[in-house]
């Protein structure tokens, strides 16, 4: 134990794979929250019954593993075509077939997932879509419950604490029972004191995502509780935890 495990709390809340580390030996179930896009894509693309892969690399591993596993690799957004249809957007997964097995490479969600896999520990991906079902699937998997903030990475690869993230972890913890750490205390109280669709839409990481021409996934990143899907990782795969389904 360390001043920094929350161990005395059954809700802890951290950002990135530093704080998996402190508080993934000591959790029953991790919830990684990556809200633009990552654990987002996840929900849209397993509500309709496909099977995602982490990959958390973009590069000829991606590839390889697609092949290895019978799935199609993901591309860039910027790299979208008829022939290459699904990226991390999550708007590309809007009428995904169901048993399609994607593989979505991308650094930072997908990371902290394998991570806490080799620890272990049931991962479960979350984001303002799923957080009342996915709040209320946790406790199913034991009375230990972290959620990791994924956040993003400023240009030398330091950790950017996203806004997304912190509000997407809250609307999680707000569904929770259990006591709160004083850091879960504060995402909690994070996500009560905005509006979602407009704090999206005005963020960094929304703005950039606009920007860039993909405003739809914005907003399917910002319809609170949409989605009834739990997607629950195993074997490196999200699919969606039996007995739910989209809503």
């Amino acid at each position: 134990m360390t001043a920094f495990d929350q161990a005395d709390f059954d809700v802890r809340f951290d950002w990135g794979i530093e704080g998996l580390a402190i508080l993934g030996p000591i959790s029953d179930v991790v919830i990684v929250v990556d809200v633009l896009s990552f654990s987002t894509a996840v929900d849209v693309a397993t509500s309709r019954g496909a099977v995602i892969f982490s990959a958390p690399w973009e590069d000829d591993r991606a590839s390889d593993l697609a092949e290895s596993v019978g799935a199609v690799l993901a591309v860039p957004r910027s790299l979208m075509s008829p022939r290459t249809p699904y990226s991390l957007s999550p708007a590309s997964f809007s009428c995904i077939r169901a048993g399609l097995r994607i593989v979505l490479p991308f650094p930072n969600g997908a990371t902290i997932t394998l991570e806490a896999e080799r620890l272990g520990l049931t991962v479960v991906a979350g984001c303002l879509r799923n957080s009342g079902a996915v709040a209320k699937a946790a406790r199913t998997f034991g009375r230990r419950v972290s959620i990791i903030a994924a956040g993003e990475h400023w240009p030398d690869g330091t950790l950017r604490p996203a806004i997304e993230d912190l509000v997407g972890a809250g609307a999680i913890i707000g569904g929770l029972d259990g006591s709160l750490s004083p850091e879960a205390t504060a995402a909690a109280g994070a996500f009560r004191s905005v509006d979602v669709v407009s704090q999206l839409a005005e963020c960094a990481s929304g703005r950039e995502l606009i920007d860039a021409g993909f405003p739809e996934d914005v907003q399917l990143a910002a319809m609170l509780n949409a989605s009834e899907t739990v997607p629950v990782l195993q074997q490196s795969a999200f699919a969606t935890h039996s007995g739910r389904g989209e809503g």
